[in-house]
């Protein structure tokens, strides 16, 4: 049987399915094949912290009800991280950052420098080519066209 430390390893308890699924359903319906299958990636271990149950609980409720439940699970439970807050993460120029706040000067210059690709297929090539042509000539860049 799986044990859950809340707060130090003396304190590990057995975990319990029942009492996971009544923590989700508070902000959505999941059943406990749903709850089984997100927490299969942790049946290798015999022992978790209450933080990686928080964490598949929160992708579960972030499938079935959004994320404003999400983010109400999140801070309900923040006492088992560090931090306590929500915060989203983006993948940025090869880095994983919730903002920008702490990058130097440099670093933020790249960031708004680069090309935004759009996945938008409404806009039509030509008009794609204007903007980037736009958009390289404002950071002095230069941009061959075809």
């Amino acid at each position: 049987m799986k044990k859950i430390i809340y707060r130090n390893e003396n304190d590990a308890e057995i975990f319990d399915m029942k009492r996971f699924l009544k923590s989700l359903s508070k902000y959505a319906k999941v059943s406990e094949k749903e709850a089984a299958a997100a927490l299969a990636d942790f049946d290798q271990y015999e022992t978790l912290h209450v933080s990686c149950l928080v964490e598949a609980g929160m992708k579960l409720i972030g499938e079935k009800a959004g994320d404003c439940a999400m983010k109400e699970y999140f801070e309900e439970h923040a006492e088992y991280f560090d931090e306590g807050k929500f915060e989203r993460l983006r993948r940025i120029t090869g880095y994983l950052v919730g903002t920008l706040d702490r990058w130097n000067d440099a670093k933020k210059a790249e960031e708004s420098a680069r090309v935004k690709h759009s996945v938008n297929s409404a806009i039509d090539d030509a008009a794609r080519l204007a903007a980037l042509e736009t958009q390289a000539m404002e950071h002095n860049i230069a941009y061959a066209t075809r």
